[in-house]
Parts: C-alpha cells; structure tokens; sequence
C-alpha cells in the first residue's frame, strides 16, 4: 500500500513588514555606469546632507571648506597672489590700530609694521622695504615731508599715502614735490582708502588728478617743477625718449588742452593726438597725462609759461 501524503503545517500570515525610513534607505544600482559597480546612497540621520555640516562633519571636512562661526566659507581670493605690504606712521595710536584693524581685513593687504616718529618710521621703512606707506603729515618731530624725502631717496619704487588733518595748499605742493603718489585727509571714508591703497600700490599717482584738478594750483606746481629743473640744469638729462611730435603735444597739454584742442592747434585728427600720448605714457612708463606733463617738466623737455 502506498503511504498516505505527508501535510504541511498552515502557519497563518503574520503582519506585513514596513519598510525602512527614506533616510536610512539604501539603494543600489547595479551596472547602470557599466563594469556592474555599485553605489550606496545611504544618508546619515544626523547629517544635514544639503549643506554637508553634520555634528561631526565640520571638523573632519578640508580647511577651505569649513565655514567660519557666521556660516561663511573663508575668503581666499589671495591665495596664489603677492600681497601688498603696507607700514603705517602715525602719532597717534588710535589710529594706527584703526588704520590697521581695516587693512588688516583685506586678504591682500599685510601690515607690516608701525611707527609714531619719523626717524622710526625710515627705519622700518628701509627694514622692511613695503610697497605703500601711510604716513602723517605732522609726524614728529621732523615732519611727515621730510620722512618722505628721505624714504624715497632709499625706496624709490615704494608709494607713499600723505594722511593730513587739512588740506593745505603749501604741504599739497610740498608733499607732490617729495615724491607722494596720494594726499588724503584723517577723515576719509574707510571705503576709499582701500582704493586709494590699491591704486598706489600698482603706480597710479592719485595726487596728480588732486592737484590738476584745480587750474590755479596746477600753474603754481608745475611753476615750482620748472624752477627746479632751472636750478638744477646741470643734473637733467640732455637726451629725452620722446620724438619732437611728442615734445610738442605734451607741451600744449601742459598749457591745459584737451586732445581736441591739441588737434585743431596741430591740424591733426584726435585719434593721432590720442595714438600719440599712448606712446608718450608707454615711453616714460606713466599711467595718465598729468603724471607724463610732470616728469617732462622735471626732466627739462618742456616749458610751462603762465599767462
């Protein structure tokens, strides 16, 4: 006889498994980028996955990605370029460490020393060789003006920024006459004298347009420029780089023409008066007008008659 069939136990269904939160899902994809790998999704519970600032994640993450206490990355637009050096001299305190504290923010502006005399300051000057000096017109006990003197004799190429409490007529000229590329009052807005650094930092000469701006003061300067270059006829150069076309539009700019005027008064166009100050400014390796009718008038090249 043939044995019964053997019966399986009914075991009854039991409740239906739920599946795992989304958050702690894991997903795989099998061979969707060829070569069969395989990619975890997984997400931590305790890690804000849109910002990747995690409890633990922020200490462990590369230095330029850590956020500082507001939130924000590091600024790193210095990285990969020299940094301008700046010593300030001043004879107050107060503003030094205000001077410096805003300076300091500047990811390309490095404070790298101070002084409150002007015997300190050339020596820290010549020290440390920076790129721009601030310095106080009433630095004791000498004077700003003759601090800068003797800094330009030693660093010619450092940029120096005159701070004076007013603005007066005789230090201007004084200080144009000593080499200062910059004449600022005390009370300029913080959000300028960045500006004012940078420009100075790569050879403009902001005292320029300071001075040209206003026609009588020019006259005196450029008056005083001759004078100098009168006295001293002996150390000025006999050769000058510019051709006798050039000599010729500098010297009506120095009258104050535009290039218009220059053109009509040469019976040339515009754009030739305008190709040639591009030649005058490469030649004697200035950035403006006002720099290039300066230097020729030092150097003897042109005449300034006033009327």
């Amino acid at each position: 006889m043939r044995a019964p069939p053997r019966l399986r136990p009914i075991v009854p269904p039991g409740p239906r498994t739920r599946a795992a939160p989304s958050s702690v899902r894991t997903a795989r994809r099998t061979g969707e980028a060829g070569g069969g790998a395989t990619r975890d999704l997984e997400a931590s519970p305790s890690r804000d996955v849109a910002t990747d600032r995690g409890p633990s994640a922020e200490g462990s993450r590369p230095a330029e990605l850590r956020h500082d206490r507001r939130g924000r990355l590091p600024d790193r637009r210095a990285e990969g370029r020299a940094q301008t050096t700046i010593l300030i001299a001043h004879h107050q305190a107060l503003v030094r460490v205000g001077i410096s504290g805003l300076l300091e923010r500047e990811p390309d502006f490095a404070v790298t020393g101070e002084a409150a005399d002007s015997q300190t300051a050339v020596e820290r000057a010549n020290a440390t060789s920076p790129h721009v000096i601030l310095i106080d017109l009433a630095l004791p006990p000498q004077g700003g003006i003759e601090a800068i003197r003797r800094m330009k004799r030693e660093l010619p190429s450092t940029a120096i920024v005159v701070l004076a409490a007013d603005e007066d007529e005789d230090a201007l000229v004084e200080a144009l006459k000593a080499g200062a590329a910059a004449f600022i009052g005390t009370d300029v807005d913080p959000d300028d004298l960045v500006p004012i650094i940078r420009r100075v930092a790569h050879g403009e000469y902001p005292i320029n347009a300071h001075v040209f701006s206003r026609p009588a003061l020019a006259a005196r300067v450029l008056r005083e420029f001759r004078e100098l270059v009168v006295q001293d006829r002996a150390a000025a150069p006999i050769f000058a780089p510019l051709s006798p076309r050039e000599v010729e539009i500098l010297d009506h700019i120095a009258q104050g023409a535009s290039n218009k005027e220059v053109a009509f008064a040469l019976s040339l166009s515009e754009q030739t008066i305008k190709n040639h100050m591009s030649s005058v400014l490469r030649k004697l390796a200035v950035n403006d007008r006002t720099q290039a009718v300066v230097h020729a008038i030092r150097q003897g090249w042109i005449r300034f008659t006033e009327d």
